[in-house]
């Protein structure tokens, strides 16, 4: 696998899981305040995972929580786990247990994938949630442009349901696909495409742990998509990846940011 070196990501260090958390949580809440005062709509993608959900958690604490006017915020998920509705492994479930159910929010706002128990197909539920997607259809493509599209990476590399060397990563006509045989459990998924991922304003990739920083060298040395799919994650406007001192074990100095 060729490699080159990529420099237009940054790199956010902390020292551990709890300060990576509450540094993305409080930067989560600053700009989707300032977003949301200046009269816009803002559109976020959530993630799953150990890192995720902490974040959401940390963002639920914070003081500035209820300044923020969620009238104007849309929350998504980048993909999820075809599995009944009130399951534990449901994205959806943990996202809402962890921030969404403390916001004062209407509940139309919050755009959740199907369920296994809604009376749709993993297809059909797939197709439904793409047309939700155009609904809030940007300017330039059929589906929302997110203003922050939150990121988790497995130390495989995979990022939202879209694992190495799999057909999913290659997609590009298609918003929203349906996973089959997933390589992590449970076997039935759905995930948002590459294009939809990249077409989000901001991505931010949120990484913790040792087991990671194989991963996130890789991503940060270039390595091609299809192997990593996370190396193809990328922000049109910004692409930053917050990560704990353990994760960031073999990331070069250089690419280090220490005033973001």
């Amino acid at each position: 696998m060729a490699l080159e070196k990529v420099t237009s990501k940054r790199v956010v260090v902390t020292s551990d899981p709890a300060a990576l958390a509450d540094g993305v949580a409080a930067r989560f809440i600053g700009k989707v305040s300032e977003l949301a005062d200046a009269g816009r709509i803002v559109h976020v993608a959530l993630t799953g995972g150990t890192s995720g959900v902490a974040v959401l958690r940390s963002a639920a604490r914070h003081p500035w929580r209820d300044n923020v006017d969620w009238s104007r915020v849309h929350f998504w998920w980048s993909d999820e786990r075809f599995v009944p509705r009130g399951h534990a492994d449901r994205n959806e479930g943990q996202a809402r247990e962890a921030l969404l159910d403390a916001l004062d929010i209407p509940a139309e706002n919050i755009h959740s994938m199907g369920a296994s128990d809604d009376g749709l197909d993993l297809d059909s539920a797939a197709t439904a949630y793409a047309g939700e997607l155009a609904r809030f259809a940007s300017a330039d493509d059929p589906w929302p442009a997110f203003d922050i599209c939150f990121l988790g990476v497995g130390p495989d590399g995979h990022i939202a349901s879209l694992f190495p060397d799999r057909a999913e990563i290659h997609v590009i006509s298609e918003a929203v696909l349906p996973v089959r045989d997933s390589p992590k459990l449970p076997p039935e998924r759905i995930t948002l495409t590459r294009p939809v991922i990249n077409s989000s304003v901001r991505v931010w990739m949120v990484i913790a742990g040792a087991e990671k920083a194989s991963a996130l060298g890789l991503v940060l040395a270039g390595a091609s998509y299809s192997s990593v799919p996370a190396a193809g994650a990328k922000g049109r406007k910004r692409t930053v990846i917050f990560v704990d001192e353990a994760a960031a074990s073999e990331v070069p100095p250089d690419l280090i940011d220490p005033d973001y």
